[in-house]
């Protein structure tokens, strides 16, 4: 358990965070460092083929320790942290056996991890939590995850007596801005499948996520001096609220949950001569995800209507769809991870993920790529925090899937 939270709390420290306006591959330079640090790091715990290109992807081998042919599996971490929140000279802290309640990150600034607002933290009463000091946050996802794997690599690497096969190790940058397998190079990873170890509690086994697309709606007004604007102002703020407010409300990130979809205005940036809003669009049926792109652009055709032809436009990308039509076909592999799960004693929870991984498009790719746990939660933001006893678990799902599939054919 000391090694992975060794491990965890060196990789947290390094500011990774990606940033979706450079244009960059990756996005931000402390990419690339981590990518050069860390493939010196895995040659260094003795891997083969260690390698990063010139997109900062690191990809290693755990060389197989049978004769026979059995699947290559790989596993798979994202390197940067979130846009979302500052990951800047993160401060963690370890609270060893924790005994409940409200947890303190920062007293001078009065900021507490309530109970009342995050009552998750009370089921690892007894257990070592990992936290911010409330400034920044914390890097868990993802770097849980890779903190993860690389300790059942070196595991592995340590203890040549578990047999298994081939495994390949890949870490990417820039998840977090959509663009985490924009560069994956699948045919040189080379796994039959792979698992990312990028989940949030413990348990947590998904195959299924988001359709998923973004808009960007630009609306046009005009300027005239206020007092004598009548019928010849037309403000582009008033009517782009007016377009929020044709959306359900109860469609919304804060009104859903389970299978529900949404609509998620992300950021809006206007004056009266302009307005622009970009919106995330997301539903698990690819029926349902379409009709939400048609209404987007129905709502928009709805106010050139009302207003003239040219007042309003949008642009719609899809940028990820639901990996389960691709991981049905090949369910063995969830059900390798069950397993390995149900036999190092973790209660599989097998759950749609509400957002999407570098698996969903990998598995696009050719690259059968389901979600595992990585232990954290709160993700993105100051409260974020994972128990330790987690992310070891996690390291024993690694090595006992590793094992499984040496097993089977």
């Amino acid at each position: 358990m000391e090694q992975v939270l060794n491990r965890f709390l060196k990789y947290v420290v390094i500011d990774t965070q990606s940033d979706a306006d450079t244009g960059l591959t990756p996005s931000t330079p402390g990419q690339m460092k981590f990518a050069q640090a860390l493939a010196e790091e895995l040659k260094s715990i003795g891997l083969d083929e260690v390698s990063v290109d010139e997109n900062g992807y690191v990809m290693a081998t755990v060389p197989a320790t049978i004769d026979e042919e059995v699947p290559v599996v790989g596993f798979v971490a994202h390197m940067d942290t979130s846009p979302d929140f500052s990951g800047k000279h993160v401060n963690p802290r370890v609270i060893n056996n924790y005994q409940g309640g409200d947890i303190t990150l920062n007293e001078a600034d009065g900021i507490v991890l309530k109970v009342a607002d995050f009552p998750e933290v009370e089921k690892y009463i007894g257990q070592d939590l990992v936290v911010t000091d409330g400034k920044t946050l914390l890097g868990a996802d993802d770097k849980a995850g890779l903190a993860e794997i690389v300790t059942a690599a070196e595991y592995l690497i340590n203890h040549p007596e578990i047999k298994h096969g081939k495994i390949r190790l890949g870490f990417t940058p820039d998840e977090e801005i959509g663009a985490g397998a924009d560069h994956f190079n699948v045919e040189k990873f080379g796994a039959d499948f792979a698992y990312t170890l990028d989940g949030s509690q413990i348990g947590e086994l998904e195959f299924e996520n988001f359709n998923a697309a973004g808009a960007k709606i630009i609306v046009n007004g005009r300027m005239v001096h206020p007092g004598y604007a009548k019928h010849k102002m037309r403000n582009s703020i008033r009517i782009a609220n007016q377009i929020i407010t044709m959306l359900p409300r109860s469609e919304t990130p804060e009104h859903t949950e389970g299978y529900e979809g949404f609509y998620h205005l992300m950021s809006f940036n206007g004056h009266v001569e302009k307005t622009e809003m970009v919106y995330i669009i997301r539903d698990f049926r690819r029926d349902r995800f379409e009709d939400r792109k048609r209404e987007m652009q129905h709502l928009v055709n709805k106010i050139n209507a009302e207003y003239g032809e040219g007042t309003a436009s949008i642009e719609i990308n899809d940028q990820y769809y639901n990996m389960r039509e691709k991981i049905e076909p090949v369910m063995y592999v969830v059900d390798y991870a069950k397993q390995a799960m149900e036999e190092v004693g973790v209660v599989p929870i097998v759950k749609p993920i509400r957002g999407g991984t570098d698996g969903s498009r990998l598995s696009y790719m050719g690259l059968p790529c389901p979600n595992i746990f990585a232990g954290g939660h709160n993700f993105h933001g100051r409260f974020e925090f994972v128990p330790v006893q987690s992310m070891q678990k996690a390291v024993e799902v690694i090595l006992k899937i590793a094992e499984l599939v040496a097993k089977k054919d």
